[in-house]
């Protein structure tokens, strides 16, 4: 329902009917200035590219890095240790890639270490002209959410019974798995890479950082539109908004042609009985997008971290030559509303999400049978799909849509008003990571229970909800960090009065302060850290004394 009405929040001035501002006729005009707008075919194509790059890149190093590791040491290595980085936020992961490869980044002073440069290179990295930057910032912070969200879906695909097989009749590794694993893997996994390839196609906050200005993706100029002290401009804003939504559906629609592309290659090649055996050079080179990422991601945050501390740090010099505490000091002092503002919002987010998708899924499991097949229980297809909508659907076209309501009908923002937001896109995210742990609970436990006496609810909370207690604080995790990365909500419903650390941070951007904007990049990343240090803490404490029940 908030899609749906801020989808048409933002049509309605889109066509100019906006009578607050003057706008009472239907007319194309907003689409006209749209169109006669400098560079609009540049952000046009800068945001298609960014949606279809990123997406293939990703997940075409998931796939090699899958299919050459699976069932082995390394990719049990890779489960654990690419988990923590579902908590750094995108913004987080942008600054921290940006202290990397900027000109005056660690790779350089690496370089110019070796070479003997004593001044940074004239080039331009962050910002250029292609949004190279941005796309392979975006593809670092994907791989590692494409990766898990395939760790969870190989189990179910009984991937390696079909790999066996596979190699059984001959196919190489690699050739085995794309083949015969890969298709039922996809087909778990089709919503978030659609969502990936939406969210590419329309990010603010990375393209802010590491995107191009002249001109920018679609989705930014539609925010500075949107913030234009002339009233009049949100017509413009509102068409670029209903034009985003074309651009994430071209990019959707291209990435299916991609997809029947695929299949039909994989059925020739099946058909021709090609076993391609001989996989040793692919095989060598598969780990490296995803080793790639991993070491980029935890060697950004440690640049920063040094750059929060640093003293003088000139260029060449890997390590800066002293060490402060000065710009946590005042970075400290000059967060705390936008700390506390984030705290508040993101809990009451998560929490309230966790007690909607709670409801949600134990409804479903009794309406399936009271939990006697719950092996088998899923959510209707029809639900399930209706959770990626805010996470498919551009931020930028129906969060602008909500913001014109709101002010429409009189209403100033506050933290209700911001967690409301906050919910739209907190509530799919628990529920996706709390669904399948939900349903897998072996039903025979409360049964029991029922044949000692304990009423139903006594059941439901002493044993349901304590044996799940893991699974539920980990999505309640999920949730607090989703919302605390959230930047474009917070920016248009929050309308700059509420802000959290991640508009602070993101603000930081243009002003080339590195300490600060190590500091609050720092910030931002602990708060989610922490939600997950207590979801895996907490569970462990409660199981203490029942040996059964401890995280394995």
């Amino acid at each position: 329902m908030p899609v749906a009405v801020g989808l048409a929040g933002a049509a309605l001035p889109a066509f100019g009917y906006l009578p607050a501002l003057g706008g009472t006729d239907p007319s194309l005009e907003p689409f006209r200035r749209l169109l006669a707008e400098p560079g609009i075919a540049g952000s046009l194509a800068l945001s298609v590219a960014a949606g279809l790059v990123t997406t293939a890149f990703s997940l075409g190093s998931v796939v090699l890095f899958v299919a050459a590791f699976a069932g082995t040491r390394a990719f049990a290595l890779a489960r654990h240790g690419l988990g923590p980085l579902l908590a750094v936020p995108h913004a987080a992961a942008a600054f921290g890639f940006a202290f990397l490869i900027a000109p005056s980044g660690l790779l350089f002073r690496f370089a110019a270490q070796a070479s003997g440069e004593t001044l940074p290179p004239d080039l331009l990295v962050i910002g250029d002209p292609l949004g190279l930057a941005m796309m392979a910032g975006l593809v670092v912070k994907e791989i590692p959410f494409l990766l898990l969200v395939v760790f969870a879906a190989l189990p179910q695909a009984d991937g390696a019974r079909r790999l066996q097989l596979a190699r059984s009749l001959g196919y190489g590794r690699i050739a085995g798995f794309a083949l015969g694993v890969w298709p039922a893997v996809y087909r778990q996994i089709r919503l978030p890479v659609l969502a990936v390839a939406a969210y590419a196609s329309s990010v603010v906050d990375v393209a802010l950082i590491l995107g191009p200005s002249m001109p920018a993706p679609l989705a930014v100029r539609v925010v500075e539109w949107a913030g234009d002290p002339d009233l009049t401009v949100r017509f413009l804003a509102s068409a670029g908004a209903i034009l985003q939504v074309g651009v994430t559906l071209v990019v959707l629609a291209a990435w299916i042609g991609l997809e029947r592309i695929g299949h039909g290659l994989c059925r020739t090649l099946a058909a021709g009985g090609w076993r391609f055996q001989s996989d040793a050079a692919l095989r060598a080179v598969a780990p490296i997008g995803v080793m790639v990422a991993g070491v980029a991601v935890f060697a950004g945050l440690a640049m920063l971290a040094l750059w929060s501390v640093s003293g003088l740090w000139s260029f060449p010099a890997v390590l800066p030559s002293s060490l402060e505490l000065s710009t946590w000091q005042r970075a400290l002092a000059g967060t705390a509303g936008a700390m506390t503002t984030t705290l508040i919002v993101a809990a009451a987010a998560a929490a309230v999400a966790c007690l909607a998708v709670v409801a949600l899924l134990e409804g479903r499991r009794r309406s399936a049978g009271g939990g006697r097949s719950s092996d088998r229980v899923r959510l209707q297809p029809a639900i399930a799909g209706l959770l990626y909508v805010p996470l498919i659907v551009p931020q930028v076209s129906f969060v602008f849509g909500l913001q014109v309501l709101i002010l429409s009908v009189g209403l100033s923002p506050s933290l209700w008003l911001l967690t409301a937001a906050h919910l739209v896109f907190v509530a799919p995210y628990v529920a996706l990571a709390l669904a399948d742990p939900w349903f897998a609970l072996d039903p025979r436990y409360e049964r029991m229970a029922a044949s000692l006496g304990h009423a139903r609810v006594a059941t439901f909370l002493r044993v349901r909800v304590r044996m799940l207690t893991g699974p539920i604080l980990i999505a309640v995790a999920i949730g607090f960090a989703t919302s605390v990365g959230l930047y474009l909500p917070t920016l248009l419903i929050g309308a700059g009065r509420l802000p959290t650390i991640t508009t602070e941070a993101v603000a930081l951007a243009s002003g080339g302060n590195n300490r600060t904007i190590g500091a609050y990049a720092l910030l931002q990343t602990a708060l989610p850290f922490l939600a997950f240090a207590l979801a895996s803490l907490v569970p462990a404490l409660l199981a203490r004394n029942r040996r059964a029940m401890r995280p394995g």
